[in-house]
């Protein structure tokens, strides 16, 4: 049986490389589990994953949290944010892989600016129920 970290993530990129909106902000090939070596942004990555069991009576469950971080190419919380709300319309499309999904929700959004790079961020807190 997948791990339903893996379950869930693969149906979350699924739905995020299925928007064509988020695909004009951020191009084809612009969502990561980890941060891209020598690749520009605009692009999201899955940041972190954590996963804790709520089983009920005789099913089992879990309550994930995921991390998305939607990184602009320049620095602008509004070009952050336009990734990052794009991020919030998909987390409603997944198409079950294994899990069924029972609540899918955004707990919350914060943004900053890259003192490195100068480029924005948007961190995208997501909170899904699995059975």
């Amino acid at each position: 049986m997948t791990h339903p970290i893996v379950a869930l993530q693969a149906a979350l990129v699924s739905a995020l490389e299925a928007d064509a909106a988020l695909v004009a902000l951020v191009g084809a090939s612009g969502v990561f589990d980890a941060p891209p070596q020598n690749r520009p942004a605009p692009y999201v990555v899955i940041d972190r994953h954590d996963i804790r069991q709520v089983d009920g009576d005789g099913t089992p469950g879990q309550e994930h949290r995921v991390l998305v971080n939607c990184w602009a190419d320049r620095p602008s919380r509004k070009a952050a944010l336009a990734i990052a709300e794009r991020v919030m319309a998909a987390r409603t499309g997944l198409v079950q892989a294994g899990l069924v999904v029972t609540l899918a929700e955004h707990v919350r959004t914060e943004t900053a600016i890259d003192a490195a790079t100068g480029q924005a961020r948007a961190a995208v807190l997501l909170r899904f129920l699995t059975e």
